[in-house]
């Protein structure tokens, strides 16, 4: 067969426009052109205290995932770790809501956590990882989110062998046993939200139990910083009509009606809690709610939020992912006399992501505006700057960006 010199042209251009976006190294891992020898990372080194330091990136095992990170979230635990150090972790690279480009990955990577294929150029994101070892991984399987060695990105430990711990960098590695999940095909701001919204999505399956959620309940949402603002949005998606959301910021009451509440409080200009309550039993027929989400981390308004729920109705403490202090509940008047279903809520479970993932896309569908909820974005050495941000209450959603890429 004749082949011209336009074939021969054409299929020297396609190999080395292949050799210029991955190159396979003998040990087999598959890596993206032009990858770098070191990367960068926001070091918490003391408190109140993010250092940029620089890494040499090691050479992948077969198992492992090197990600350019293009995005990550804030969250209140970021904030709280930045703050005190409550975990002991110090030194530490913060970030766990975090988003980014697969440039290398080992031979023995070739799909994601639910066997999507995967490939150099994906993005992913990643979940928590579980033992299978300790009691409750071995006797309790079924709730993977209560394993008592659980592990995430952005609350590990810094090591001589593993820098790229957190999400608050250019570069992460995943290790072995990671979960993770490609998602491609959504935008940068919704695959930081993605870990935000498996939160409110655990919570949301953690009420649905109760049996007390259906399209005509009534529910109020106790807090509407990011956590109580996406867990409206679920409730919302998922067809429930009345929502009622209370806190005491105007801009996130505006926020709440956008994502699905009808009624809101702020509890700045109604300041009496009997009024308060005054007006929720005015909203359900003299009765209170049917469910109430406690999303703030405030124990004066978790003592608070037992007096909205009707009688018979149910509860989903999900604000205290800290040891924030002790709150009052009279078992009399509060759970006894009334029968209210209560549930927790802590974190979600890795494979909740798909669940989440299917959320987000049906959310968009419908015109929720998710994305909005990011409010602020800041530099790797801007991090600093961003945690006094978060803890001003400035905006809504804070992020990190990489803007390096």
């Amino acid at each position: 067969m004749a082949i011209s010199e336009k074939d021969i042209e054409s299929l020297v251009k396609a190999v080395l426009q292949e050799l210029s976006s991955e190159s396979i190294k003998a040990s087999g891992t598959t890596e993206k052109a032009g990858k770098p020898e070191t990367a960068k990372v926001a070091m918490l080194t003391g408190p109140k205290k993010i250092e940029i330091r620089e890494y040499p990136i090691p050479p992948l095992k077969d198992d492992e995932i090197l990600v350019k990170v293009e995005g990550c979230g804030i969250c209140g635990t970021d904030v709280h770790e930045w703050k005190g150090d409550p975990f002991g972790l110090i030194p530490v690279v913060l970030g766990h809501e975090g988003t980014g480009e697969i440039i290398a990955m080992g031979k023995n990577v070739s799909k994601d956590t639910i066997g999507n294929p995967v490939k150099v150029g994906d993005k992913v994101v990643s979940s928590t990882m579980v033992c299978g070892q300790c009691s409750m991984c071995i006797h309790h399987p079924e709730r993977p989110n209560l394993c008592e060695n659980s592990g995430i990105y952005g609350l590990l430990p810094d090591s001589s062998e593993y820098h790229l711990n957190g999400w608050f960098a250019t570069h992460i590695i995943l290790r072995k046993g990671s979960t993770f999940f490609k998602v491609s095909d959504m935008s940068l701001d919704q695959r930081m939200l993605i870990e935000l919204a498996a939160v409110a999505v655990h919570a949301v399956e953690r009420a649905k139990g109760t049996g007390l959620l259906s399209f005509d309940s009534k529910v109020l949402i106790q807090g509407c910083g990011p956590v109580g603002l996406m867990v409206t949005a679920v409730l919302k998606t998922l067809g429930v009509r009345h929502i009622i959301a209370l806190d005491g910021n105007g801009q996130r009451l505006e926020m709440a009606k956008r994502l699905g509440a009808i009624d809101t409080i702020n509890f700045r200009e109604i300041n009496s809690l009997d009024e308060r309550l005054k007006f929720v039993r005015s909203l359900t027929y003299g009765l209170g709610v049917d469910f109430a989400f406690q999303c703030t981390g405030v124990p004066a308004a978790s003592s608070e939020v037992w007096k909205y729920v009707r009688k018979g109705g149910g509860l989903c403490e999900m604000g205290f992912f800290v040891n924030n202090g002790e709150a009052t509940v009279n078992p009399h008047f509060d759970i006894c006399s009334k029968e209210i279903t209560v549930v927790g809520s802590w974190t979600y479970y890795p494979l909740e992501y798909p669940l989440t993932i299917a959320f987000m896309k049906r959310a968009k569908e419908i015109g929720l505006p998710l994305e909005e909820l990011i409010t602020h974005r800041f530099g790797l050495d801007e991090l600093n700057e961003a945690m006094e941000t978060n803890v001003s209450l400035k905006g809504i959603k804070i992020a990190y960006i990489n803007k390096e890429n």
